[in-house]
This record gives structure tokens, C-alpha cells and sequence, in this order.
């Protein structure tokens, strides 16, 4: 690891001001020290914020509202998520390790970075780190992207990100020119020449807070997600479904899909098949290829498509249930 400057800052205000390229915010540190560790990120400065974001979980009349310090254990356990939110517990219990879970902290899972692996590799001038190609396109691409990829397939890592999507989440932002806030489907962004993120954050910016809008209590919702292994690991394709019903018709639909594609990615298309409809396996199957109908699967990842499929099915045909509540 290179040296850096360290950095404790009393306000806010402060810490915005001592943030910029050449500075990194620290926080639960999870991604950020392991990116240090590879020699894959290299910032001049860290700004400890650690004592400055809010953390909890508080239900106010506008909405769930979430600290960007708040552990992903915290979000898990949470009774007010796990009844009127389970999609964003569930993910949480399936994001990592209960070590992990105790110190990763929402703010920065949204924010961690890919874990391509020719991202993670310092060896590797992958254009995410500002090389010309990226080596997935044409190299081993079995974890890769099969929608939006290009000029970046890597996937974004995280299984909240989805949930949160799906729940129509929002964001506070803090930077040099003040707060704002952002919808979450803004904040997450394919990368661009211009941009070589995942995110439109810019540098001085802080994370601060999430908001959830209120749900009627009959909304349903659920997060699923396949591994490589039975535990703790990455999605290789992931969904996070929110369903109202009016008795077996489909009032409101949200699809978000995990694993495939370098920004948690809103299946329109499939929720365009469910919305007003009446719950059945013939359209649950007809959502399921929707929702990756514009998808180009690379050489060794065309088996995330039926995969992907199978998930959406098997979470629509659980939220449908009628013994779900």
C-alpha cells in the first residue's frame, strides 16, 4: 500500500472540502482498503468520516429514511424492513459474510466498485482504469455482463443496489456546492469515456443518506440471486421483485436485475408484461423473456440468460403466492 495522508475532519463541511481526485472518503472501508491493498487505488488522502454520516434506520411519514453509516447487519435485521421491505433485507442477509455485514456500511456498498477481474488486477490496463479495450469482451468472461455491456462489461456488485432500486429509492448527496438529492435510478449510470464509474457522485461528494418512499402495507417483494457457491458470494444473476396485488391482478410491478450488467439493471420491459395483468405462469414466463430480451451474452456467459429467466420466474411465482403475505 502507498503512502497517504490521513485526515479527521469535525464537520462536514470540512471533510467535502478536504475531498477531490486525489482524495477518497473512509467510512466502513470494506472495498476501499482491499482496492489500496491491490495497488488498484491510490488516493493522495483519506478523509475519515466515520464520526460525520448518520447512521440508523428511521420510519418517518415521507418515507423510510436510512444513514449512510448504517451496517448492512442493521438493514437485515431491521423489523420495519423485514416486514415492509423484505427484498432490501433479504439482500443484505445474502450480500456477505456476518463479519462483513457488521462493518460494510450501505453508503459504501453502493458504491463499491466492480470485482472484475481484470478490473482488480494492477497488472491489467482494463479501460474501467482508463485503458483503451476491455479485456472481457473478447477474454474469460463467464461472470460479465450480458445487458449494457460495452465499453465496460463488468457487473455491479451490489445486492442492495437492486432492492433499492426496485423500492424506488432516493439519495442525499453532500458536496462543495451544498446538498442534493438524487433518485436512485439517475444515480447509477453505464460508464462513459467521460466518466469511468458507475455512479454520477462526483468527487467532493458524500453520501449521506436514502430515503424509501411509503408502500402500501399489501406490497410484496423479494430478492433472489444465484452463486457460484451456497453462501456469501457475488450474484451471477440476481432479481429484486416489488408486486402489489388487487386479488390476483398485478397493480404495480418492479423488476430490478442483479449480476448482469454494470449498473443494477430496471427490467421495463418485463414489468411492461406484468403490470395490469393477472398473475399466471404463462405470464410470468412472458415477463422472464422480457427482461432480458435485449440481452448479448459474450462467449462464456450465455448461460445467464436462462438463468436469469428461471430467477425472475421463481420470485413472481413466490410473491403470487397465495399464501405469501
Amino acid at each position: 500500500m502507498r503512502a497517504f495522508e490521513y485526515t479527521t475532519p469535525s464537520t462536514i463541511q470540512q471533510a467535502v472540502s478536504a475531498l477531490g481526485a486525489d482524495s477518497r472518503a473512509l467510512a466502513g472501508g470494506t472495498d476501499l482498503l482491499t482496492l489500496m491493498k491491490a495497488h488498484i487505488a491510490a488516493p493522495e488522502r483519506l478523509v475519515n468520516v466515520k464520526m460525520l454520516l448518520p447512521r440508523g434506520i428511521e420510519a418517518r411519514p415521507e418515507g423510510l429514511e436510512i444513514g449512510a453509516l448504517t451496517t448492512l447487519a442493521e438493514i437485515e435485521q431491521h423489523p420495519v424492513i423485514a416486514a415492509g421491505y423484505s427484498a432490501l433485507a433479504q439482500a443484505a442477509a445474502l450480500a456477505a459474510s456476518p463479519q462483513i455485514r457488521n462493518l460494510a456500511t450501505i453508503g459504501g456498498n453502493l458504491l463499491q466498485r466492480p470485482r472484475c477481474w481484470y478490473y482488480r488486477n494492477a497488472r491489467i490496463d482494463c479501460w474501467l482504469k482508463g485503458g483503451a479495450d476491455c479485456p472481457a469482451r473478447e477474454g474469460e468472461n463467464r461472470n460479465h455482463a450480458i445487458l449494457g455491456g460495452g465499453p465496460c462489461y463488468a457487473v455491479h456488485p451490489s445486492d442492495l443496489a437492486a432492492a433499492l432500486l426496485a423500492f424506488d429509492a432516493a439519495l442525499w448527496v453532500h458536496g462543495r456546492g451544498g446538498e442534493r438529492a438524487i433518485e436512485l435510478a439517475d444515480f447509477f449510470a453505464l460508464p462513459a469515456p467521460e466518466r469511468r464509474t458507475e455512479t454520477v457522485l462526483s468527487p467532493d461528494e458524500l453520501v449521506l443518506k436514502l430515503r424509501l418512499p411509503p408502500h402500501p402495507e399489501e406490497t410484496r417483494s423479494g430478492y433472489l440471486k444465484a452463486m457460484d457457491r451456497k453462501a456469501w458470494a457475488f450474484a451471477l444473476a440476481g432479481v429484486a421483485c416489488v408486486l402489489r396485488l388487487s386479488g390476483r391482478k398485478i397493480a404495480h410491478a418492479r423488476i430490478v436485475l442483479s449480476g448482469v450488467a454494470p449498473i443494477p439493471w430496471r427490467a421495463r420491459a418485463a414489468e411492461r408484461e406484468l403490470q395490469g395483468a393477472m398473475a399466471s405462469p404463462d405470464r410470468f414466463a412472458a415477463a422472464a423473456a422480457a427482461a432480458v430480451q435485449e440481452a448479448v451474452p459474450l462467449r462464456h456467459n450465455g448461460y445467464k440468460l436462462p438463468l436469469t429467466k428461471a430467477l425472475v420466474r421463481q420470485a413472481l411465482t413466490a410473491l403470487t403466492d397465495p399464501a405469501c403475505k
